[in-house]
């Protein structure tokens, strides 16, 4: 069967049409795909949103401070652990490219564990796991080897931290409220 001129150019306008309809989903998707955020960096903007001073009672009563700032034009997040004199600690929550975010621990213990996040589904716990420290004396030796920040609303969470001392895991709770 023979096309007629008019029916030819109508199809040459259908088939125009579906490649430009085509165009426009594709690039409405890569434009989506590009905004998505990894679970590493949900996780980063969830900890930015902590900025401010928490506090939570120590088991044998005394008042424990963390103080949350963003730093460094916004690349990472220093969290500050104050009440336990000598001893208090600091935490550097940073990314490492889109797909991981890390942390390092300066611990009262005098090392450094860094360890990797990872998301709970629902977006509210974020679990920090051991992968390597520095000024370890000995691969057993006393270090921080998790920590698990569950955010239960904007002015409350909790940080459990375990720390690994010759196989043997002590772990501590705070529960975190906002000070106002």
């Amino acid at each position: 069967m023979k096309l007629m001129p008019s029916m030819k150019r109508e199809e040459n306008t259908m088939t125009k049409s579906l490649r430009v309809v085509t165009l426009i989903v594709l690039a409405a998707l890569a434009a989506t795909a590009a905004f998505a955020q990894t679970d590493a960096q949900k996780a980063f903007t969830a900890i930015k949103s902590m900025p401010g001073t928490w506090e939570s009672k120590a088991p044998d009563g005394r008042v424990l401070q963390v103080s949350f700032k963003v730093t460094a034009g916004g690349s990472a997040v220093m969290s500050e652990i104050l009440g336990q004199g000598p001893e208090d600690m600091i935490t550097m929550f940073h990314l490492d490219g889109p797909q991981r975010l890390l942390m390092t621990h300066y611990c009262g213990a005098g090392n450094q564990p860094r360890m990797q996040a990872s998301l709970s589904p629902d977006g509210k716990t974020i679990s920090f796991n051991f992968i390597d420290a520095t000024n370890l004396a000995t691969p057993d030796a006393g270090h921080m080897q998790r920590m698990v920040l569950t955010l239960l609303d904007e002015n409350h969470h909790t940080e459990e931290w375990t720390f690994l001392d010759h196989g043997k895991e002590t772990k501590e709770v705070f529960d975190l409220r906002r000070k106002m």
